[in-house]
């Protein structure tokens, strides 16, 4: 360390923001972690900061082989996902390459072990059932479920919500918010309820998605949307300057890094916001957002990854398709959207948007990766980030060979680089083992007849 770890009398409250006034309003910018926030004993400790937990979700599961079933194998082209050898330093396959240089623990074999009630009719169909273990472990709620509508809601709060509402989880740390609801792709099957969310906070009560980055930013730094005193958002930034010049100067000289550092990350955010924002033609000109789910994937989790170091919520779901996506990926050379894809049998055409959407897991996690705290850790050292989809294979909504990922370290409770095989185990088998990872002790996890208890201890450091 190049200076002393800080030249403040008191410790820095966890809490402290940088403060200013804009256009008569006092507004408010989070700090990231500082050394100065944390005693000598705590330094180098990462549970003092506690874990991050967060649920990566994308539509329409993987392409479909041989693992699924007769008709599946025969429009395959084989295994894209599951690799060869099990264990830890696995040799990751094809789909799987995008996330291997963070090291993530996969799980394959998986399936839904819950009971699938007769009436009404419909409640296997793997969009619907095999959703809502997957994301909440336990089956849809039979009733008011209408399966010619596509009707549907949660039983329970999904996994995300869970761990929010779990005291334990927030007990020695507090955050701004319980949880942040992320999206990319604006497409839907339908524009009503399951169809446009991956959280649940209980039956028919949904956590909608933000899905633009300038939002994300508004409710990350403070910045009252709609609020015509605070003008653009650039000027939040200038709004606080004075007063972190003010405090650069009480801080040791690595806390004035990680606090320089901080800053000019937003600046430049906030410069491709404005620029986005630009009109370019008379017509109106170009969207905030950007159509590219690997652009906007990227900004989106820059976002994130800031208000997670500055601790506004330690938990997250990350949507990058919606269930049943119907997003076209003209990019990719496919004429028709995803879910007619699946059904039409078109085995290259979703094994090349599957690699995509790994392509843009992978950038969520180096987003975490590249923000490192006040203790060496960087964020996906303390995050385990639960991934999965809706399905095994979209073809025949076939739920078999469930995808689940588990990324992270989990503040030093997971393991790392692992492939676990375990063929007809249910998935609440996964969220079990997530759930102590991040220090949730639980003696069970999952409903009518998907209870699981024992997990993969082989995972849990």
């Amino acid at each position: 360390m190049s200076g002393p770890r800080s030249l403040l009398r008191q410790p820095l409250s966890r809490r402290a923001v940088l403060r200013g006034a804009l256009g008569g309003a006092a507004v408010g910018l989070a700090l990231p972690p500082l050394e100065a926030m944390f005693s000598a004993r705590a330094h180098g400790d990462t549970s003092d900061l506690g874990p991050i937990f967060g649920v990566f979700f994308w539509a329409n599961g993987l392409p479909w082989h041989a693992g699924h079933g007769s008709l599946q194998a025969a429009v395959s082209s084989g295994d894209r996902w599951t690799p060869a050898t099990t264990g830890a330093g696995y040799a990751p396959s094809e789909l799987l390459s995008p996330l291997s240089r963070h090291q993530v623990n996969v799980i394959t074999g998986l399936e839904p072990k819950t009971e699938i009630p007769t009436v009404p009719d419909g409640q296997s169909d793997g969009h619907m059932r095999g959703f809502m273990v997957a994301l909440t472990g336990d089956r849809p709620r039979p009733e008011g479920f209408d399966h010619p509508s596509h009707t549907l809601t949660a039983l329970r709060p999904s996994i995300d919500q869970v761990v929010a509402r779990d005291s334990r989880f927030y007990a020695r740390f507090p955050s701004a918010y319980r949880s942040l609801e992320l999206g990319v792709s604006t497409a839907r099957f339908h524009e009503y309820g399951h169809w446009n969310n991956v959280s649940y906070n209980g039956p028919d009560a949904i956590n909608p998605a933000t899905l633009d980055p300038g939002r994300l930013y508004d409710l990350l730094f403070g910045r009252e949307v709609g609020d015509p005193t605070l003008g653009k958002r650039g000027l939040l930034l200038d709004a606080v300057l004075a007063d972190a010049a003010e405090l650069r100067g009480r801080l040791g000289a690595s806390d004035q890094v990680r606090l320089d550092n901080h800053m000019e990350h937003l600046f430049e955010v906030q410069r491709r916001l404005s620029l986005s924002d630009l009109r370019c033609d008379p017509g109106g000109g170009a969207p905030g957002s950007s159509d590219d789910l690997l652009a906007q994937t990227r900004t989106m989790s820059e976002l994130l990854a800031i208000g997670l170091s500055c601790n506004v919520t330690r938990v997250f779901s990350f949507m990058l398709s919606s269930p049943a996506s119907t997003h076209v990926f003209t990019n990719l050379g496919v004429r028709s959207d995803m879910h007619s894809v699946c059904h039409a049998g078109d085995y290259e055409a979703v094994r090349s948007i599957t690699a995509y959407q790994m392509e843009a897991f992978a950038l969520l996690l180096d987003a975490l990766a590249a923000e490192v705290d006040p203790t060496g850790a960087n964020l996906l050292d303390r995050a385990l980030v639960y991934g999965t989809s809706e399905y095994g294979e979209g073809y025949q909504h076939d739920v078999k060979e469930f995808p689940m990922v588990l990324a992270g370290g989990a503040n030093g409770g997971l393991v790392r680089g692992v492939h676990v095989r375990a063929p007809g185990a249910g998935i609440s088998e996964a969220q079990v083992t997530a759930l102590r990872a991040i220090g949730l002790e639980t003696p069970s996890f999952g409903w009518n007849g998907g209870e699981a208890t024992a997990g993969f201890p082989e995972l849990l450091a």
